[in-house]
């Protein structure tokens, strides 16, 4: 091969390699090419995910749930302790001077109160300072801290439960203006310095992460940013992978690029995980503020700062109820950090670190806390409202729960049970009982069970029991609406019979004592709850009308007209007798009870109102006599032992229940401004060794005693008249006697004289005296 020939070969191989190289070259930059078309797309696909639940609604916000607000006046009937109670649910601080909104300071009987700013259903109230001080159980003068009088005052209502969606999130939306100092640099400080810096991913923040780390030889501080954990919480799962990672930091330098830096850190306050309440996640540091805390976060202190900062990294790991000690050195650390970076001093360093964690025992947002007034008042919204509004639309309930009057139910509950231990089979006797203020309807208080955080079978809304004599009521009223047959002291006969049925089987009711009492008056056979004589009476006037009379007094019920119906063989649910006694202490004026007072919007905009509805369904007068009878049955029947436990001086009215073999232990009574329903008994209706006195009648009697109700007012209604009368015949006297009783009558009812000290009518002729009695009897009459 000649010379030029080799060089031909070799300048063709050289012009191959070059051709070939510039073929791999040219492969290369189209796979770039395609990989940053398909990079580019993913962006895309990854930006349209960003913008679209960044931009929308993005969070489902349960609606809120709030108690009534506590008004304030002078001459309101308060106890200072309730008052301090309240304050102390409400997250309030005790203080050797009220400075802040949420403290108070108490100085003997003068109480002053920094109030909280809220926005309630009729409007804005601003934060400000208050005495209010107490003088024989009531409000004795209320004004402003600089001495000017307050006419009232509203304290914020207890937010006392939420209604939550599916996945169990909560949380309360806070905006960046309303976090307390320390906390965005803080935050900062621990978990990303570089935030105001970078654009979403800090190769900075990762190397000193890393460099810390090792120095002190545990896992101390992050790489992630503040941006990237966010898209972890708000778009993507707990994976640990690199394709988590890689769109993690994608997303976040889109989020960058659409966002500023004040709206991705609000986003993260409101979105970060911190803590597990039952199957309730707690997300942002608004709710964590008030489940750790029972405070609202702008009122939190540098050392509360720092602890709720320290437990973003591990909620669990560093929850301060279950785990102080390793939370107390996650706080300290992050305490150190601030001052390490001159935010705090020294001075503030020492100080927050001398502070307990200052958690409460338990979280004061627990679902649970009111299970059975909860369950009522879902009920009820889910009358007007779709499911997806009260788990989404952050919706604020106002309702009418009295959390200090709820709270002394439970503690009546817990000390009745603790009396009546020892009794047979007490331990699987349960209970439930209502409170309800008798003129508005509202829903005081609530116990579906002997526990009072017992979340399940809610027996003052589903248990559907034999009311016994607690029906009683209603066939005395359709007695006493007949003025010219009956009046309180018309005779009855308290005597055995039996009726024949339809079938032809016998009803021959029973006293309880299993004795006649032969002739007594009207009164007593519904203040010693009778049987025989209630029984004869019920017969007389008319089952189906004593039917009719249970159901306008506000029993829901379909009860066949039998007469067993009369003794209360009908069965009724608590809140149902309690709608029934609701008329009768309300005079004849039945309004419908209700646990709601208010909806409104997120925005604080009105969305519904539950107005009082009132309808007079009974004269006044008839009423009247029946709370009469029903108020003797305090003094001298059924339910005197009710005056062991309250006030001899308390006027108040009631009804015991018991059911067949003493099944079913009821108690209805009310004072002036508070009716209760108690109910005792045994889930499987088995026997217990409890009646209508011995059981429901004491839970019922230390309640009232705690709550100091207001006594029933003596003053007689329109159309009735009360006179002297005869213990034994019923007739009229003239002058006051020893022994004689005075009586209510529908005027016109009144009875006959025939009394006078001792001296019956029948003997006026008999001798001198009698003469006497009669002539000043008759000059008596002709002056009246």
């Amino acid at each position: 091969m000649s010379k030029q020939q080799v060089q031909r070969k070799r300048k063709k191989k050289t012009a191959g390699k070059g051709k070939g190289n510039r073929g791999w070259l040219g492969l290369l930059i189209k796979l770039s090419i395609v990989a940053a078309l398909g990079l580019a797309g993913y962006m895309v696909y990854l930006d349209a995910i960003v913008q679209e639940r960044f931009a929308g609604k993005r969070w489902t916000v349960p609606a809120r749930v709030y108690a009534r607000p506590l008004e304030l006046y002078a001459g309101q009937k308060l106890q200072q302790q309730d008052f301090i109670t309240e304050l102390q649910a409400l997250g309030y601080r005790r203080t050797a001077a009220a400075q802040r909104p949420g403290s108070m300071s108490v100085n003997g009987s003068q109480i002053e109160v920094f109030v909280r700013g809220f926005r309630f259903y009729d409007g804005e109230e601003r934060a400000q300072r208050v005495r209010v001080r107490f003088a024989s159980g009531q409000v004795a003068a209320l004004s402003r801290a600089d001495g000017a009088a307050l006419p009232v005052i509203r304290l914020e209502p207890l937010l006392i439960g939420g209604l939550y969606p599916a996945h169990q999130e909560d949380r309360i939306l806070i905006r960046l203006a309303e976090t307390p100092s320390y906390l965005i640099q803080a935050l900062t400080t621990v978990e990303d310095r570089d935030f105001f810096e970078h654009h979403g991913v800090s190769l900075r923040s990762i190397g000193r992460a890393a460099w810390v780390n090792a120095s002190s030889g545990r896992l101390q501080q992050g790489g992630s940013t503040l941006t990237q954990q966010l898209v972890k919480n708000f778009f993507l799962s707990n994976e640990r992978s690199l394709s988590r990672k890689l769109n993690e930091a994608l997303m976040a330098i889109l989020l960058e690029l659409h966002y500023d830096k004040e709206e991705i850190l609000e986003a993260y306050l409101n979105e970060v995980f911190l803590g597990q309440d039952g199957n309730r996640a707690v997300h942002g540091f608004g709710l964590a503020s008030q489940y750790y805390f029972s405070q609202p976060l702008a009122e939190l202190e540098l050392h509360q700062v720092a602890l709720l900062v320290g437990m973003v990294k591990g909620a669990s790991f560093y929850n301060p109820r279950r785990h102080p000690e390793r939370a107390k050195e996650r706080r300290d650390l992050v305490l150190d950090m601030l001052a390490e970076q001159g935010a705090i001093s020294a001075e503030q360093l020492e100080v927050a670190k001398q502070q307990t964690l200052g958690v409460t025992s338990k979280g004061s947002l627990a679902n649970t806390s009111y299970p059975a007034f909860m369950d009522l008042v879902k009920r009820q919204l889910r009358e007007d409202y779709r499911e997806q509004d009260l788990t989404e639309e952050g919706l604020r309930i106002f309702t009418s729960l009295d959390p200090v009057l709820q709270q002394k139910a439970e503690k009546s509950m817990a000390e009745a049970f603790a009396r009546l231990k020892g009794r047979s089979g007490i331990d699987q006797v349960e209970a439930a009982m209502v409170a309800v203020r008798p003129g508005s309807g509202e829903v005081l208080a609530m116990l579906g069970s002997r526990q009072p955080r017992f979340a399940g079978f809610n027996r003052v809304l589903d248990a559907s029991r034999p009311v016994g004599s607690l029906v009683k009521p209603a066939v005395y009223l359709t007695a006493l609406a007949q003025p010219a047959r009956y009046t309180l002291t018309s005779h009855l006969q308290d005597k055995g019979f039996s009726v024949r049925d339809s079938k032809g089987r016998n009803w021959t009711p029973q006293n309880y004592d299993r004795k006649e009492h032969g002739t007594v008056f009207l009164y007593q056979g519904l203040a010693r709850s009778y049987n025989l004589s209630t029984a004869r009476l019920g017969m007389e006037v008319g089952v189906a009308e004593v039917l009719k009379t249970a159901r306008l007094l506000g029993a829901d019920h379909d009860w066949p007209a039998f007469p067993s119906m009369l003794l209360g063989a009908g069965s009724l649910t608590p809140l149902q007798v309690a709608q029934m006694y609701q008329t009768l202490a309300n005079g004849g004026f039945h309004t419908p009870l209700r646990a709601i007072h208010n909806v409104l919007t997120a925005d604080g905009e009105p969305l519904g109102r539950y107005p009082l509805h009132v309808e007079q369904r009974f004269a006044a007068a008839p009423v009247y006599l029946v709370r009469e009878a029903m108020r003797r049955a305090m003094t001298e029947g059924t339910g005197r032992s009710a005056y062991n436990r309250i006030p001899r001086d308390l006027r108040v009215a009631g009804k015991t229940g018991t059911s067949n073999d003493l099944r079913d232990s009821w108690f209805a009574g009310f004072a002036e401004d508070l009716l209760a329903v108690a109910w005792m008994g045994r889930d499987d209706n088995g026997k217990t060794s409890l009646t209508g006195a011995t059981g429901a009648l004491q839970l019922w009697s230390e309640l009232m005693r705690s709550a100091s109700p207001s006594s029933l007012s003596d003053q007689v209604p329109e159309g009735v008249t009360e006179v002297l009368v005869d213990p034994e015949q019923g007739l009229q006297v003239i002058e006051p006697c020893e022994g004689v009783l005075r009586m209510p009558y529908m005027v016109g009812s009144e009875p006959d004289y025939g009394y006078f000290c001792g001296v019956s009518s029948s003997a006026e002729s008999a001798d001198e005296e009698g003469n006497k009695v009669r002539g000043w009897l008759k000059g008596w009459l002709n002056r009246r």
